[in-house]
């Protein structure tokens, strides 16, 4: 998703890209006067809230520090000292909140960007995914923050390659999402230029895009099965049902709160087992409960089971209509209420208790190209279900309130035009299950685009002429004023000199402090390096010399759970160290009997020194009867752990 750019440096590989070093005085703090930080950060929170009222951006979730620095950005290239004067700049001029959403929105993307990671989720997990899928079964992945497409595609052709073109496109289906329309039609497009495609194979290139003039376009039987719609994260209900979800180093953007937030919107979207895509800047080191790390480095984790709250509370199923005469009644008078709907001013839809459509007026046939064949369908299925608003989860929460809900002012883009709609979704209450019970859902559209132009019109007139009036009191009073200016002039043009040069100076010393912390950050880059190195070289070496003892070896946690079960107990007893470890050891089932070792195990715990040898009778993996000698050694390791040290008697005599 286009967001603000990065707070800290970060690796460079997701779908937005990290903030450069500080090379200019942008990112130094500037001055704004007498204002105190206080009455700064209460100025850029009404500055938000403003921007979230009236166009529907909301940037309350995101890092503060970063945010205020790109919106400082903006106002320094305006000329405004103040958020107050800025909001004022954005009441009067609609073409600033373009500027304004460019400076703090980034797109940083490219096809199959951090092939390791691409790589890993092509070998390992799509297999497993299509095999947990089923051969017949939908695919629903959703791209959030798909910026300008190239992801989105990317998960076309790797499916692609995966099933073939023809079960590609009968089986897949591709929500990409972001918050910047610009970007969004960008994708839509499905156009780019060579450069763009740089990284993607000649063979993948050849196969998927054709040569438009300069530009390359996507195949169309694919670019059909990937659907783009612009999705807020942090407001808008979550697509349900995924199989995978790819969000690439965008919650990095947002602080704690609103991270906790799009995690569970991310959990209610995925099925049980189905995977999440992140970046390399993100983890979920706190979310370890519902989300199972498959691969830590490249950031791909799996949905554990268990249920998850939806948007809103779950309400029971609408009731259907009661069978019998009245549904004979109904069916006499339906081509009478058919022409009524038609006649109806407006597009209106309605929907029966389990989300069929089950109506649909000549409005909204040709207002949204439905067709009558588009009844007896699934309402999710449709595209009116969430474009040109999310109507899903207003309709849940219609049901589960059992009050009308309202949206005004919906946009629908057609091409270079806009389109408003006042939208109504209103539960019909009543039927056999009970008087308050809702029995079926109306949705309404009524187009306000001509309505809310002239409101534009009118708003942009009066502000002219309020401006007009008040540039022609200040013209007289700069007449005025414009004599002693003058005179001035000479001597502010003698100072500026002499701060230019002093200006000059402070540049000069601030670019050898950032070139002496470039290096500093390469010192420390490479001491990292070789610290890595010396870490894998060290878990190598104990993972070689534990396996190499010819013995048994069982490491166990605090609450006696097999940390480490070495080849010598694989041996030993033909248990592997996928099926013990993490395990309770008093509950594996094996040749030892593991209750006679209960009293040596705490023994060893309360004394912290070792205790046995002791020899228990037991059977190995072929089934034969051995005496089992068990040393006990507490692990320093783990508080109240302990190793267990296990070797056949008649072995450790012979050797």
């Amino acid at each position: 998703m286009s967001e603000v750019e990065q707070e800290h440096h970060t690796e460079q590989s997701g779908d937005k890209e990290p903030e450069e070093k500080a090379t200019s005085a942008l990112d130094r703090e500037p001055a704004r006067g007498p204002q105190s930080d206080g009455a700064m950060d209460h100025g850029l929170e009404d500055l938000l809230t403003f921007i979230r009222d009236a166009r529907g951006f909301d940037f309350t979730g995101y890092k503060r520090s970063t945010l205020g620095r790109r919106i400082r950005k903006r106002m320094d290239d305006v000329g405004t000292q103040g958020y107050a004067d800025y909001r004022d700049l954005l009441e009067t001029d609609a073409d600033e909140f373009r500027a304004l959403f460019n400076t703090i929105l980034i797109n940083v993307t490219s096809v199959f960007r951090d092939p390791d990671a691409w790589g890993l989720l092509r070998r390992e997990m799509l297999p497993e995914l299509l095999q947990t899928v089923g051969p017949a079964s939908e695919i629903r992945v959703w791209s959030a923050g798909c910026s300008s497409g190239e992801e989105a595609y990317s998960l076309a052709m790797m499916f692609a390659e995966a099933l073939g073109v023809e079960e590609c496109v009968r089986r897949v289906k591709i929500y990409a999402t972001d918050v910047d329309e610009e970007a969004l039609r960008d994708a839509r497009s499905g156009q780019y230029p060579a450069k763009a495609l740089e990284p993607l194979a000649r063979e993948l290139r050849d196969k998927y895009f054709e040569r438009n003039g300069t530009q390359y376009a996507f195949r169309t039987d694919l670019r059909r099965r990937v659907i783009f719609g612009r999705h807020d994260i942090t407001r808008d209900a979550p697509i349900s049902r995924l199989d995978l979800l790819v969000c690439r180093n965008t919650l990095m953007y947002f602080n704690v709160e609103a991270q906790t937030q799009i995690l569970d919107r991310f959990h209610f979207a995925l099925r049980e087992g189905g995977y999440l895509f992140l970046g390399k800047a993100e983890m979920l080191l706190n979310d370890t409960e519902r989300f199972e790390a498959i691969s830590i480095r490249q950031r791909v984790f799996r949905r554990r089971p268990g249920g998850s709250a939806p948007p809103y509370p779950a309400t029971t199923p609408l009731k259907a209509r009661a069978s019998g005469a009245a549904e004979r009644q109904q069916a006499s008078q339906s081509g009478l209420r058919d022409l009524i709907l038609d006649s109806m001013p407006g597009a209106s839809i309605a929907l029966d208790g389990n989300g069929i459509v089950i109506l649909v007026n000549q409005g909204a046939r040709t207002q949204f190209g439905l067709t009558p064949n588009d009844v007896g369908r699934p309402f999710q299925d449709l595209e009116i279900s969430y474009r040109p608003t999310e109507l899903r989860s207003l309709i849940d929460q219609a049901i589960y309130e059992r009050r009308p809900m309202h949206v005004r002012g919906a946009e629908r883009r057609m091409g270079n035009d806009l389109q408003y709609f006042d939208i109504d979704i209103q539960p019909v209450l009543g039927g056999p299950g009970g008087p308050g019970l809702p029995v079926a859902i109306n949705v309404t559209f009524s187009d306000v685009t001509q309505a809310t132009r002239l409101k534009a019109e009118v708003k942009r007139v009066r502000e002219d002429l309020e401006t007009a009036y008040e540039e022609l009191q200040s013209t007289n009073e700069e007449l005025e004023t414009t004599n002693e200016e003058l005179q001035s002039s000479i001597e502010e043009l003698e100072t500026t000199n002499e701060e230019l040069q002093s200006t000059n100076e402070e540049l000069e010393t601030t670019n050898e402090e950032l070139q002496s912390g470039n290096e500093e950050l390469e010192t420390m880059n490479d001491e990292m390096r070789l610290r890595t190195t010396d870490l894998d070289e060290a878990h190598a070496f104990l993972e070689g010399v534990v396996s190499s003892i010819a013995a048994g070896v069982v490491v166990l946690s605090a609450d006696m759970r097999a940390k480490n079960w070495n080849k010598g107990a694989v041996d030993l007893w033909g248990l592997r160290p996928d099926e013990v470890l993490d395990e309770h050891f008093f509950a594996l089932d094996f040749g030892l009997p593991t209750d006679r070792l209960r009293d040596v195990i705490q023994q060893c715990v309360a004394s912290g020194k070792r205790s046995g040898p002791v020899v228990i009778p037991a059977v190995n993996r072929i089934g034969r009867n051995i005496d089992c000698s068990v040393i006990c050694s507490p692990f320093d390791g783990h508080n109240g752990g302990v190793v267990l040290l296990m070797e056949d008697v008649a072995d450790a005599g012979g050797s």
